[in-house]
């Protein structure tokens, strides 16, 4: 009889366990492709920060060039003021640049301060439908691991680039992460679908996101408005420029930090650019430090062929220093040396607006004649433009030659033809307050209708309150009054135009409607001497002698020296 070996079940079951666990872990290892360990150094998380300095969030994203550019997904940074990248080493590296940002399919292009990054290949071809692909997490262990799935459907997204639904169970907080395909070369960036929709996921081409870039009008870009760190210029030097030139325009006391810094990026992006030396020159001048803002604007002309722009910028630099500034003790610059860099900017290139900068330059001088006479020479020439008639007419005014100053400005009005063009305004304008100055009222009234006809939205308080001056002048009385209403009804906590239409009142023997204008003056400033004054007038002058001569010596007491001649006059 042969020995039976008897072998417990518990020790079946273990032994079957232990075989099957080999296994699965066979499959796993075999299961990685063999590029993901090499793949995975390409891979990082990024942390966002508010201006506070808390965490804002944390996503995936990875290296797709070899001088710090990566991307990631862009609600991870919306609103924040500083992001770094932690690699699968786990060193930290500060995200120095923003480079493009695309709201619409949540992706964001931008720098990081490392250099030769590990990035990943991006694919030639896009993957079909059915291709395995590939997720590839960050993690900062040894063990790395990828999620296999595949594509399931492909659509059309901006610039024709493909945008994948994936069949595919991603573990949590992979928004961001690389979509490779089996060569491991990236295709996508994974976007998750939502708990709602299991083992579904989208990814974006790569494509899509590495192409972006800055561009001149990227400074308004709402997305990357929305970023608090630094957007990197564009790297086309016209399209730079854009960018330098809206930054200026939008400069406020708020931003002047900022501006300074994307004038610096420039100079260090584009050195032989003079516009970078020129801006940097107006930061300092506005600063008042006029010698480094020499300095600079001699580096522009330096580095300029056709300098006659620097010329001209660095007149105007000048003349706005000296208006500005007057007082200042930086002597180098005066307004013959702004008068030279004009002429010199001319001389290089005969642009009728350098020539007018210096006629400019020497009216501040008070040489009215050589003003007049440089724009004349340009009117000789055939520049008949409206602004340098207009410039000729100031000239002329200041010369006290009040007939040819309106002659001028007729000519500057005749540059354009009826039915009149926005463009005609200020000039119309102009001539309106000329008109009124030499005492023409009704001719002024005729052009203030004019600009009122072309500027509807443009006119405000002001514009009314002249326009019944002019109305006075011309002893058109109720179109003064109809203005003084309309003044009140654009400001109507403005005292100076219900006293003028209060005085008005007076004057033409209204009264009662004197007194209820003057009431109202008292309601919105009754600390001022003008209402009780008129008040007290209109009533002397409807009777009530005893309430009037109460208000007016109300005005007395608050200052008003008119007030004792009118209770002697009318309150007695």
């Amino acid at each position: 009889m042969g020995i039976v070996f008897h072998c417990p079940i518990f020790i079946m079951k273990r032994l079957s366990i232990l075989l099957l666990l080999a296994l699965c872990l066979t499959g796993i290892a075999t299961a990685q492709p063999k590029w993901a360990k090499k793949a995975h150094r390409s891979v990082f998380t990024v942390k966002t920060f508010n201006a506070n300095g808390s965490l804002k969030a944390s996503a995936t994203g990875f290296f797709t060039g070899t001088a710090g550019e990566a991307v990631s997904i862009l609600s991870a940074f919306t609103g924040a003021s500083k992001a770094i990248v932690i690699d699968s080493h786990g060193k930290e590296w500060p995200v120095t640049s923003i480079l493009g940002a695309d709201s619409n399919y949540d992706v964001i292009k931008f720098r990081v301060s490392a250099r030769q990054c590990p990035a990943l290949t991006i694919a030639a071809t896009a993957p079909s439908v059915q291709a395995a692909v590939w997720l590839l997490p960050y993690s900062p262990k040894k063990l790395k691991t990828c999620t296999m799935g595949k594509v399931s459907k492909i659509e059309t997204a901006k610039d024709s680039l493909p945008y994948y639904t994936l069949d595919i169970q991603a573990p949590d907080g992979s928004g961001g992460c690389p979509v490779l395909n089996d060569n491991g070369e990236v295709a996508g960036i994974f976007q998750p679908s939502g708990q709602d929709v299991p083992n579904t996921g989208y990814a974006v081409s790569i494509m899509l996101a590495n192409n972006l870039k800055t561009n001149g009008l990227s400074i308004n870009d709402a997305a990357l408005k929305a970023i608090g760190i630094k957007k990197e210029l564009p790297a086309d030097l016209n399209q730079a420029l854009l960018t330098l030139y809206l930054a200026g325009t939008a400069l406020d006391s708020t931003r002047t930090k900022e501006y300074s810094s994307l004038v610096n990026d420039f100079i260090q992006q584009f050195p032989t650019a003079p516009d970078g030396y020129i801006s940097r020159a107006q930061l300092a001048a506005a600063q008042g430090e006029y010698a480094r803002a020499d300095k600079d604007m001699s580096e522009a002309l330096g580095l300029e062929e056709k300098k006659d722009n620097t010329h001209y910028c660095y007149a105007r630099l000048i003349l706005q220093k000296i208006i500005l500034d007057k007082d200042s003790a930086y002597q180098a610059w005066t307004l013959d040396k702004a008068a030279d860099e004009a002429q010199a900017a001319y001389d290089l290139n005969p642009l009728p607006v350098y020539l007018q900068l210096k006629s400019q330059i020497r009216c501040t001088q008070k040489k009215y004649d050589e003003a007049y006479t440089i724009l004349q020479s340009l009117i000789a020439q055939g520049h008949k433009e409206a602004d340098i008639y207009c410039q000729a007419s100031q000239c002329k005014e200041l010369l006290g030659d009040t007939a040819l100053a309106l002659a001028l400005l007729d000519s500057a009005v005749a540059t354009f033809s009826k039915p009149w063009l926005k463009a005609a305004a200020p000039y119309i304008l102009a001539r309106a307050q000329a008109q009124m100055r030499a005492g023409n009222y009704r001719v002024a009234y005729s052009d203030f209708n004019d600009y009122e006809q072309l500027m509807p939205t443009e006119v405000g308080a002001q514009f009314y309150y002249l326009r019944a001056q002019a109305a006075i002048g011309g002893r058109m009385f109720q179109q003064a009054l109809n203005d003084y209403n309309k003044a009140i009804a654009k400001q109507p906590n403005n005292t100076l135009y219900y006293a003028e239409k209060a005085s008005l009142e007076i004057r033409v023997n209204l009264l009662t409607q004197a007194i209820d204008t003057a009431k109202a003056c008292i309601s919105i400033a009754p600390e001022q001497s003008d209402g009780y004054l008129l008040l007290g007038l209109a009533q002397c002058l409807s009777g009530n002698k005893v309430q009037g001569k109460a208000n007016l010596k109300k005005a007395q007491d608050l200052g008003d020296n008119q007030a004792d001649d009118l209770i002697k006059q009318y309150a007695q």
